[in-house]
C-alpha cells in the first residue's frame, strides 16, 4: 500500500491557482507559500511533490 505524498494537496492547489489565474505566479503567492511551509516540516525525498523545487540540496526550505 502506498502512502500519499504529505504535501500533495499543496501541489494541487498551485495548479489548480496557477490554472485559474492564466499562470500569472504573482497571483498564487499563498499558495506557493503554502507549499514552501509543507515541504520545510518533512525531510528531504519524503514529498515527492517538493523535489520540484521547494528545497535546496540540504532538504531546507528555500525562503
Amino acid at each position: 500500500m502506498s502512502q500519499k505524498d504529505p504535501c500533495q494537496k499543496q501541489a494541487c492547489e498551485i495548479q489548480k491557482c496557477l490554472q485559474a489565474n492564466n499562470y500569472v505566479e504573482s497571483k498564487c503567492e499563498a499558495v506557493l507559500q503554502a507549499m514552501r511551509r509543507c515541504c520545510a516540516r518533512y525531510p528531504r525525498g519524503r514529498s515527492i511533490c517538493c523535489s520540484g523545487g521547494f528545497e535546496d540540496e540540504e532538504g531546507e526550505n528555500l525562503d
